[in-house]
């Protein structure tokens, strides 16, 4: 294990399937697993004569296509950090996190980044695109040879210590956080989600989320192509409800990835507007926030395919728990599953072992766990204790090994002593047929320090109100965990990758009552 990167995983495939699909790029043209390699190489050669060093961080700036994937497996090939940044990023955030990973180069499609690339003028950062054009040609990238006589890319051998991947994760009340993940640390995720979703070259599947992000970049995309299996690049270029489903039938998916909020997408869509033929599916996988059981009871009903949980981090490069497929083990409701490829425990302040169904903090350590944040002392002394990575989420193992999360240590609400999990209510919220998305959250309150409040997205063609979500909130929940005020609306905010974060619901809806607050009383 200590000696697994991933770019020696890929050459082994390329050699093993090279005349199997690799990539499908938006409908456009289709890559073998011999061609991609070349492809790769070829920008790995062309990198590393531009002055690319080993140890250099490369920012990239692309939308889902096949450009990235290749300049994404380049990076890493020439031993440099590949950074991916959100294209919809403003021009100060892009000079934020340019200077903040101090990189070599930034790198965009054709088309650019007005934003990126003002962000670069202004810093005089390097700044270049990239652009395929058909499935012979070669990835043209506007760079020019820097070296005079650059090292051969052939004479580069990747180590597992290499630091391949950089992302920052989401700031909570502090600047976000830098983690480093290493070529071991990716080859060991991936290694973890093909195990357990048994992952081989028969399968294929859509990327429906960002590939900027862990989430789709390594259970999507990456973990496919370890595995042989066939990666399709939607039509419309992103998600899309309305085109979901053809993609998935054009490339003969198996599985798809992705979170609560597009299953729930794609369940509405469904009702109002069923397709003509669906794929057989072997799984469906959701992750990066809670399922609620009623969603997932409904996506295993509706589309016939049994749904995997599972529960992942940034800093663990992704995976960390997962239900099994069901001929490896039952699927529990409301819980995130077993762990797989790592040590996952739960710990008290004090960092001793808490016994099952005893709640406390959900630690981790393992090949695929980052060794700390970079250039961020305070939150590594915090986090990384005990040996062990502390995620910040509570939860508890029942007697059989499986996972249930309570909340995060942040957002469980006190209300006059009584701690409450969010993510209770949400599920109760989410198991009533005319609530489409929901989600609840503490407020501050003059006489119970916290307060309950939720905001809900009713059902397409649905009239419910306030008063009928409070009704079966008392009706299926303990009177102190029952919201005290509903907000009907038709948005919640959402991260880039379609997850709703609470923290965001709590600074949009205390904003509206500061506002109503304001107007009924002049102030």
């Amino acid at each position: 294990m200590e000696n697994l990167t991933l770019t020696g995983m890929l050459t082994r495939v390329a050699g093993e399937f090279p005349r199997r699909r690799a990539l499908s790029a938006s409908g456009k043209f289709d890559l073998t697993y011999a061609r991609l390699q070349e492809l790769v190489e070829s920008a790995a050669s062309r990198l590393v004569s531009a002055g690319i060093n080993v140890g250099d961080v490369v920012a990239l700036v692309f939308p889902n296509t096949v450009e990235f994937i290749i300049i994404f497996l380049a990076v890493i090939r020439a031993r440099a950090t590949a950074a991916p940044l959100n294209p919809a990023y403003t021009s100060k955030e892009f000079e934020f996190y340019l200077a903040d990973l101090k990189s070599k180069l930034l790198l965009t499609s054709e088309e650019g980044n007005d934003r990126a690339k003002a962000a670069a003028s202004k810093l005089k950062h390097p700044y270049a695109t990239a652009t395929l054009s058909g499935v012979d040609a070669e990835l043209a990238l506007s760079l020019t040879q820097s070296v005079a006589d650059p090292i051969s890319v052939t004479k580069l051998t990747n180590d597992p210590a290499d630091v391949s991947l950089f992302l920052h994760t989401s700031g909570t009340t502090s600047r976000p956080k830098g983690v480093p993940l290493t070529q071991l640390n990716l080859a060991s995720s991936v290694q973890n989600i093909k195990s357990v979703c048994k992952l081989t070259e028969s399968d294929s599947t859509v990327i429906v989320l960002p590939l900027f992000h862990v989430h789709g970049l390594i259970a999507g995309l990456l973990s496919s192509l370890v595995a042989g299996a066939t990666v399709a690049l939607p039509a419309a270029g992103r998600f899309s409800a309305s085109t979901f489903w053809l993609d998935m039938v054009r490339c003969n998916a198996t599985w798809y990835t992705a979170v609560p909020t597009i299953h729930q997408i794609i369940l509405d869509r469904h009702s109002s507007n069923p397709e003509p033929v669906y794929p057989k599916l072997r799984f469906i996988r959701s992750c990066s926030a809670s399922l609620a059981p009623a969603i997932l009871d409904r996506l295993e009903k509706t589309f016939g395919a049994p749904v995997l949980e599972a529960y992942a981090m940034t800093e663990a490069a992704h995976l960390m728990s997962s239900n099994p497929l069901p001929e490896d083990g039952p699927h529990k409701a409301g819980s995130v599953g077993m762990p797989v490829g790592q040590e996952l425990e739960i710990l008290d302040e004090n960092g001793m072992l808490q016994k099952p169904e005893t709640s406390g903090e959900v630690c981790i350590r393992g090949p695929n766990v980052t060794k700390g944040y970079k250039n961020n002392p305070e939150a590594n002394k915090d986090a990384f204790r005990f040996g062990w990575f502390h995620t910040g989420d509570i939860g508890y193992f029942d007697l059989d090994g499986y996972l249930y999360l309570v909340g995060r240590i942040k957002e469980l609400i006190n209300r006059g002593g009584e701690k409450i999990s969010p993510i209770e209510v949400d599920a109760i919220l989410h198991s009533h047929t005319d609530i489409a998305q929901a989600v609840a959250f503490g407020v501050p309150d003059e006489k119970y320090g916290e307060e309950i409040n939720c905001a809900i997205i009713p059902r397409e063609g649905s009239g419910i109100d306030e008063a009928e979500v409070l009704r079966f909130c008392k009706k299926n929940l303990a009177a102190f965990k029952v919201p005290k005020r509903v907000f009907i609306t038709d948005y919640l905010p959402k991260t880039a990758t379609g997850k709703i974060q609470r923290r965001f619901v709590v600074e949009h809806f205390l904003a509206q009552i500061s506002t109503a607050k304001v107007l009924k009383f002049g102030a």
